[in-house]
């Protein structure tokens, strides 16, 4: 798919992060990539190519939109994958979530706008603006916020605040944006909070992997590949703009204790799995529909939850020797 996208210059916020540093090595061969990251979550210096002649790093704040607008110039096409995330961090800072994903996306919105050349604007919402329960859920459903006061639903408001706001900007300025709502994404170079890099850095270990609550909470899980196989369609395909698009995998469904377990399966791991008391809110139910994608283009997630948790922990051994 990355064949499709030569000779441009790429311009990623949030780029030295988990998503946003594996799209940069798919691209990096054969376009100018430009990384604006404030390094909070760095994955970006465990990566092969972190210092190819390809890539430049700006440090950066997407809060800071003089130097957005400076950094952005030049820029094809813009993928904004910055964002505070991860429900520990939101739950600790729910004013800062709101300001960086609000305020955050709209300066880079403002600044794709100001820039003469821009062919896309890919914009990364999430799988948390259906709420508690999402199954099947598709583009054109209705999205649910949570209770005020809630902090974890601070995060999904933000979020959908920035799908309005891209969606906006096509349809009163002309930008040609695209959103993608990401579903459980996992895979090497994760970074930060998630169950899954968790229970298999565990796993590996042999150590206990904690469960927060009773464990039936359930998840679709998209490898990352198959995330940037989403991300680089909506790049180029011209029927992506002014659209939103659910990328995930809905095959690999399990519970959060069946994950555990299935991790502990193919790893063949020895650790116990214990459980824990849930403090927050949680989501109980998060499946995509993902016709939309397969529709319009042409996308299927291929990397089935074994095969998946298998690439992820080699990666890991690899990166402890």
């Amino acid at each position: 798919m990355n064949k499709n996208i030569q000779g441009k210059t790429i311009f990623i916020t949030g780029g030295a992060g988990f998503i946003g540093s594996t799209l940069a090595g798919q691209l990096v061969e054969n376009n100018k990539i430009i990384l604006f990251d404030n390094l909070t979550r760095n994955s970006l210096k465990d990566r092969a190519f972190k210092d190819h002649p390809n890539i430049k790093l700006v440090q950066g704040d997407v809060l800071d939109p003089e130097n957005l607008v400076k950094a952005m110039k030049g820029a094809d096409i813009v993928v904004h994958c910055a964002a505070i995330a991860g429900i520990d961090t939101v739950i600790k800072s729910p004013t800062t979530t709101m300001r960086v994903n609000m305020i955050g996306s709209a300066n880079v919105l403002e600044a794709a706008y100001r820039q003469t050349n821009i062919e896309r604007v890919v914009c990364f919402s999430t799988s948390e603006v259906f709420g508690q329960q999402a199954f099947r859920s598709n583009e054109t459903d209705k999205t649910v916020m949570g209770q005020v006061g809630e902090a974890r639903w601070t995060y999904a408001v933000s979020k959908l605040a920035e799908e309005h706001l891209a969606i906006a900007y096509h349809q009163e300025k002309g930008l040609p944006t695209t959103v993608v709502r990401p579903f459980n994404v996992y895979g090497p170079g994760q970074v930060g909070e998630g169950a899954m890099r968790i229970f298999i850095e565990r796993a590996i270990k042999n150590e206990p992997i904690e469960i927060h609550g009773d464990g039936t909470q359930i998840r679709a899980w998209c490898y990352v590949d198959d995330m940037i196989d989403g991300t680089l369609r909506c790049m180029v395909n011209p029927k992506a703009i002014g659209e939103s698009f659910n990328i995930g995998n809905q095959r690999a469904v399990v519970t959060i204790y069946g994950l555990a377990n299935t991790i502990v399966r193919v790893l063949h791991s020895e650790s116990p799995i214990r459980f824990s008391r849930k403090d927050y809110v949680d989501v109980e139910l998060r499946i995509p529909a993902v016709q939309k994608a397969h529709d319009l283009l042409d996308f299927d997630a291929q990397v089935d939850l074994d095969e998946g948790i298998r690439r992820t922990a080699e990666s890991y051994q690899r990166d402890d020797k």
